[in-house]
Order: structure tokens, then sequence, then C-alpha cells
């Protein structure tokens, strides 16, 4: 009896085996197929950009629906940019301008300023930070009018000091890097100091190469922000000359007409910078916000 047992016990697992095989085997399955219905989903509107940049007002908006049509209109690019009213040309630069500076001034303020407040003791450290949270409870529609005010009064209405100097410090981005930095090794900066560095030589000469990743991921978020940013350069940027690409999108669509195929080119074109920014350094987005301090 004691012999036969094991060989019982062995032959009624065998069927539950089977069926964990099989559930294994359909749940892998079943999310291969959801993955790729989420996959053709998510690439829904990126067709429809495409196919609508390509085509005439009358069949984007006609009836008969045709999932391309049969004469692409590679001619709606050239419209684009030779439209007298609206200099998208321009107006992609001063995106780019104003993108990589934005970028770039952001990480240098905020970054300085969340490694002081990680680093640098001090007596009113904690409130400051404290401070630098509050500001992130302001709904920033209280701050609109106070700042177009003070930026009409320094004369920086219509040029690219108006559109970037007062978005370089940001409360988050300061909560990230001080997150980032309080679980940054203190030996390698320990080592510095010995070495005869002070803070700021710690800082741009230790801190920053190894940090990279996370400075990457930062400068991909700033960067995506800066480019899709539209009140605050419709408000500024009162001159069609310094309008950036956002604005120029919504002069497509007045009171009076609707020009379906150039919003839709002007839209395809526009976002391939952030395409190409993505797909350069989403890797490191990943890497740097799991690196915040802020997860799970």
């Amino acid at each position: 009896m004691t012999a036969v047992m094991p060989d019982r016990k062995a032959h009624a697992a065998a069927p539950r085996k089977r069926r964990r095989d099989r559930g294994g085997v359909l749940g892998s399955t079943g999310l291969y197929v959801a993955t790729g219905v989420a996959g053709l989903l998510f690439l829904v509107p990126f067709y429809l950009l495409v196919r609508n940049s390509l085509s005439t007002d009358a069949e984007i908006t006609g009836e008969n629906w045709q999932f391309f049509p049969t004469d692409l209109k590679w001619g709606n690019i050239g419209e684009l940019f030779d439209d007298p009213t609206v200099p998208f040309a321009r107006s992609l630069w001063n995106s780019a301008v104003v993108g990589v500076l934005h970028t770039l001034g952001t990480l240098l303020v905020c970054s300085l300023a969340g490694y002081g407040l990680a680093r640098i003791p001090y007596k009113h450290a904690n409130k400051v930070f404290y401070g630098v949270l509050v500001t992130l409870m302001v709904p920033s529609a209280v701050t609109f009018v106070p700042s177009f005010v003070l930026v009409s009064s320094l004369g920086w209405v219509d040029s690219l000091r108006g559109l970037i100097i007062p978005g370089l410090f940001s409360g988050f981005t300061c909560f990230l890097f001080r997150q980032y930095f309080l679980g940054f090794p203190k030996e390698l900066e320990e080592a510095a100091r010995m070495d005869g560095l002070g803070y700021w030589g710690a800082y741009w000469r230790i801190v920053v190469p190894n940090s990279l990743n996370f400075f990457a991921a930062i400068a991909t978020i700033t960067f995506i922000s800066g480019w899709n940013a539209f009140l605050w350069p419709l408000v500024i940027g009162q001159n069609p000359d310094a309008w950036t690409v956002q604005v120029a999108l919504s002069s497509y669509m007045t009171n009076q007409t609707v020009n379906f195929h150039l919003i839709f080119m002007a839209t395809a074109i526009s976002i391939l910078p952030l395409v190409f920014v993505f797909l350069f350094l989403q890797r490191w987005l990943v890497q740097g916000i799991a690196q915040t301090g802020i997860k799970g």
C-alpha cells in the first residue's frame, strides 16, 4: 500500500500539470493577441494623420471613404511651406530654438537647485524645499496674468526671451532632481572633495557625468512639453514671426475656413521631431524615471 500511494499521487497530479501548461500557452497567446490589438489601435491615429495629410479636403470630409486616396497629394507639402499667411518654416525654427534652449536651461537651473537641496547643508533647506513643493499646488491660471504683465514690462513680448526664460524653473523637475541626488553615492563626492573640489566641482565633474541617463530622461520630458506648449506662446508670440509650431497649427482653423489637408500635413510634420527624440531617448527615459526615487 505504501508503495502504491506515490504513483497514485503522481498520476493525479499529471492532468493538473497539463491543464496548467495549456493555461500558460493560452495565456501567452491571449497576451500576444491583446498586445497586437492595442498596437493596432495605437497606430490608427497615425494612419489617419498620414492618410488625410495626403488627401484633399473633399476626400477627407466626403462620404465615400477610401483607405488611401488613389492620387496622393504630395503637393500639400509645398502648399504648406509656400502659404504666405502662415510662416510654417519659421514657426518650426522657433519651436526648435525654444525647445532646445528651454530644455538646456531647465536642466541647468533645476539640477543645480535639486543638488543644493539634496547635498548642501544649511539652516533653511527644508523650508526652501517645502516652498518648492507648494508651487506645485498653485494652478498655472493664477500666475498666468502676473507673468504676462512682468514679461510685457520687460519688453519681451514677441521675443524668444519671453518664450523661454519664464518657464526655466519647474518645481516638479527640481523635486525629481532632488530625489535622484539623494540616492546618488556620497562616496564619489567625498572622494572629489578630498581631491580639492568644492560643491560646484563635485557637481560638474562627478555628479553630472555619472547621471547622464537621468538627465536624458528629464530632457526628453522637458523638450516634449516645451514643443507642445500652446497658450503661453499664443499670448507672447503676437507677431507671426514669433509664432511657434503649435500657434501656426491653430491658424489653419478660423471662423470662416478650415483647411483640413493643411492642418493634417502640418501636424504630421510637427510631430516628427518628437517621434525622433522619443525613439532615440526612450531607453534613458525609462531608466531615468526608475531612478528618481519616487517609484513604487
